[in-house]
This record gives structure tokens, sequence and C-alpha cells, in this order.
């Protein structure tokens, strides 16, 4: 039992005194461990106390260097204030001892002005004794001169007025036509230059057009189709275009009468797929009526593509190249006013090419300055009204505009350009073959011309040459003189302007000869 009891106790001895020991192994452990922890916290401790130390040591040096810098700063500036102080100082003193300086001299001054003034009322009071006495003088003189003449002050200032005015007349004529001699010496050379090769570089083969009116039929028994069972394809044809069909005109055609131009080639394209299909009826006439419509709108915009293309023109609204198109089937005095407009353009851009003006928009001047045209048949006022109407709705440049209305002198012209416009338009319209006119017509205005000219004091004759374009005036010698014939031209010229209506311009040449004829016998 007591072994037993040995053997029991002896392990747990065993256990105890080993667990005892590993209990103290482990404390002096940890425990020399902690005094090493602490050791090295008192290290680190000590080190950022040195640490912030030293840290505040130098932010205390770098502070007190800034002091100093900004004392330093202040210092300087408050000595570069006292120096600014001391010049404005010096400066006021200047000043005032330059203002005292100018008081004295505008006293002084305004002494010698009221000593002037004395003067002068003094001087002016004996003027007007003078002139009292000289025009006393002058009245007993004129009452001389009254007497010995016959004539009253009135009379005679009225003659004398006369004679200069009628002296002054003539010199300022005499300058006016040396001036316009040596003007015109020098400037017909460079126009006629500058006229003469756009003319030439644009060499057009365009002739003259004229809108169709007639449409030829194969025979004469056309016409009972086309007017149709009691009337009704006629009226049917001409409810459909707006075009009137007249039949009796000539024989073996019929005349298209309407002011639309695009409505008369509608019709006139209906009508030749009517006479060549031979199926005239009122529904086959509406359905080719609409189909020429599309075809002639889709002509009209691919003409003004093609003209905007041909000059190298862009960035035109959409609608004005629809109604630049519309030009095509316009005439004027049997010349197209698309290839007028075009041809226009062309002469234009040259023109202001030679001038060192800008070409691109004088060419897009030149192009739009009819544009009116395309629609002055359905609308009041004239093309030019109409044309700066549709230029302006659709933006284009003001030079542009103002060569729309300006191309026959409705308006004022604001640029050079509007004047190029001018003489290409005339140009254009009157270069041979271009355009036709009626010879009554033609006649009347050369009678008009010459009677205007008859009219003049001092015309012995006159006559028109070149077709209308110039007018020739021989003056009489004996009423007027060489300095006179500048002042006659002159005044016919503004007559011819307000009183006849042309187109381009008319030149105006006076001629005096004096001859002398005497018999031997």
């Amino acid at each position: 039992m007591r072994m037993t009891f040995i053997n029991i106790l002896l392990p747990g001895a065993f256990l105890l005194t080993g667990g005892l020991v590993g209990w103290f192994t482990r404390w002096l452990f940890v425990r020399s461990k902690l005094e090493k922890v602490r050791g090295e916290s008192r290290e680190i401790i000590n080190r950022s106390l040195q640490e912030a130390e030293h840290q505040k040591r130098q932010a205390l040096l770098q502070a007190r260097e800034e002091w100093l810098k900004s004392k330093a700063r202040l210092e300087q500036d408050l000595q570069g204030r006292v120096r600014e102080g001391e010049r404005l100082k010096r400066g006021l003193d200047e000043r005032e001892a330059g203002l005292g300086e100018a008081d004295l001299r505008l006293r002084s001054r305004e002494r010698s002005l009221e000593e002037r003034e004395r003067d002068i009322q003094q001087s002016l009071a004996e003027a007007r004794k003078e002139r009292e006495r000289v025009r006393r003088l002058a009245d007993d003189l004129n009452s001389q001169l009254s007497r010995v003449s016959g004539l009253t002050p009135e009379d005679a200032k009225h003659m004398l007025l006369t004679n200069m005015k009628q002296e002054v007349r003539f010199e300022s004529a005499k300058m006016i036509r040396e001036a316009r001699e040596e003007a015109q010496k020098k400037a017909e050379v460079e126009a006629g230059k500058i006229v003469s090769l756009a003319i030439e570089r644009t060499a057009s083969e365009w002739s003259a057009e004229r809108s169709v009116t007639a449409f030829p039929l194969p025979n004469d028994k056309l016409k009972g189709r086309i007017i149709g069972h009691e009337g009704k394809n006629i009226r049917a044809f001409e409810k459909a275009t707006g075009v009137q069909i007249l039949i009796d005109e000539q024989p073996d055609s019929v005349v298209l009468s309407c002011f639309n131009p695009i409505k008369r080639e509608i019709a006139r394209l209906t009508l030749e797929r009517l006479i060549k299909d031979g199926n005239v009826h009122p529904r086959r006439i509406e359905e080719l009526v609409q189909k020429n419509q599309r075809r002639v709108d889709e002509q009209m915009l691919r003409a003004g593509q093609e003209a905007l293309r041909e000059l190298g023109i862009n960035g035109v609204h959409p609608e004005l190249v629809r109604i630049l198109g519309r030009l095509r089937y316009r005439t004027s005095y049997g010349q197209n006013v698309l290839m007028h407009s075009i041809e226009v353009a062309k002469l234009t851009a040259i023109m202001a090419s030679e001038l060192r003006l800008d070409g691109v928009l004088a060419k897009r001047a030149g192009l739009f300055h009819d544009i009116g045209k395309a629609i002055d048949f359905e609308r009041e006022g004239t093309h030019p009204e109409i044309g700066v109407e549709v230029a302006t709705r659709y933006n284009e440049h003001p030079v542009v505009v103002n060569a729309i209305g300006s191309h026959h002198e409705d308006v004022d012209v604001t640029h050079p350009i509007s004047v190029l416009v001018s003489a290409a338009d005339a140009i254009s319209g009157s270069r041979p073959g271009a355009r036709r006119k009626s010879v009554v017509d033609y006649v009347r205005r050369i009678e008009q011309l010459e009677g205007l000219a008859n009219e003049m004091e001092g015309v012995e004759q006159s006559y028109a040459i070149q077709a209308g374009r110039e007018i020739r005036v021989i003056a009489r010698p004996d009423k007027v003189t060489d300095d006179q014939l500048a002042l006659l031209a002159s005044d016919l010229a503004k007559k011819i302007q307000t009183r006849m209506e042309y187109p381009g311009k008319i030149k105006v040449t006076v001629i005096r000869e004096m001859r002398a004829t005497t018999t031997a016998h």
C-alpha cells in the first residue's frame, strides 16, 4: 500500500517540479525580453526627444531667419517709401514754385490783354469812323456815277453780276474741258485695254435665241384632234397648262400664248408628245402635264447647277439655284437670260481681276444680276427690285445685292464691282447678234435722240450713229464758243438720261467748226 502511494506521488512530484521549473524559466525569458523591450522603448523615446529638440531648434532658427528677412524687406520698403515721399515733396515744391511763376505770368498777360483790348476798342472806334467816311464817299461816288451813266446802283450791280457770272461760266467750261481731256487721255487706254481683254477672253459663240410660241403641225387635220369633241381637249389642255392655244393664226401650226415661259415650255413638251402619240384626250393631257412639269423642274435645277459648276461658284442656297435655273426659259430681246448672266459673270470677273478686285465675288454678282427676271412675270415690281428681294432673303453678299439693284441705276452704287456688272451687262447686251429689236422701236429711239439734241440752244444739226449708241451734234459757231462745247455736251447727256430709256450707254459728241468764205474778183 505504501509502495503504491509512493509510486503515485513520485510522478506527481516530478510533474510539479517540471512545471515549476518550466514556469520559472519562461518567467525569466519573458522578464529578460520585457527588459529588452523597455530598453528599446527608452532608446526610441530618447531619440524622439532628441529629434524633436533638434527640429525645434531648426524651426526656431528658420523662423528667426524669416523674421530677419521680413524685417530687412520692410526696412527696405520703408526706406523706398521715404525716398518716394521725399521725391514727391520735391516735385510738389517745384510745382508750387512753377505755379507761382505761372500765376505771375498770367497776371502779366492779363494786364497785357487788358491793354490790347483797350487798343482794339480804340481801333474799332476809329475803324467805324473811317467806314462811315468811306460809305459817305462811296455814296457820293455812286450818285455821281448814276448821274453820269444814267443807271441806278441796283441796275449797275445786276449788270456787273451778270458779266461776272458769264465770265465764271466760261472759265469753268474751259477748266471742265481741259480736265476731261486730260482724264480721258489717261483713262481711255486703260479702260479700252481691260474691256477688250475681257471681250476677247469670253469669245462667246452663243447666238441669239427666241421664245418658242409657234408649234408646227404635220398636217392641218390634227387641229381637229387638238380641239376635240365640242372643244373638250383644248379646254382641258388650257386648264392643265395655263397656256392659251391659238388655232387659226397660221396654217399647219398652232400658237402657244402665255406670259409665263415655263408654262409655255411645259405646254410645248405636252403638245409635242400628244401629237407624236396621236392619243389626245383630257386624262392623257393631265398625265403628260404632270410628267413634263417634273421634267422641266429637273431641267431647271440641272441648268442652275451646271451654271454654278461652270463658273466655280459655291455656297449658294438651294432655292436660289432653282430660281437661277428658271432663267433657262427666260429671254430678253431674243437673248437667253441664263446664257447672258453667265457671260456677264465671266466679263465682270475678268475686269475685276484686271483692277485687282475680288474676282470670285465679281463673278457671283454678274451671275445673279438678272435673277429677278426669273420670277418677274409672277409678281409686281421691276426685275432689279425683285432680284434684291430674293438675294436678300437667301443671305447673298451685300455687294451682290447692290449690283443687282444698281445695274439699271435704280439704287446708288456702293462698290466698284457694281459698276463692272453694269458695264458687263451693257457689253453682253450690245454685242452684235446678242439681241433683236423691232425696226419701229429702233427708228423711234433714233428720232427721239436726234429730237432731244435739236432742242438744245445753239445746235445747228444732229444725227445718231452706231445704232443709236452715239449722237453727233453740230454746234453753231456764232452761238457756241469752244469753251462752251463741254457744257453743251454735259447738258445734252443729262437731258438724254432723264428723258430716254435705252440699254447701255450713249456717247455725246459736240462739233464746232468756224469757216470763213469770200470771193476774189
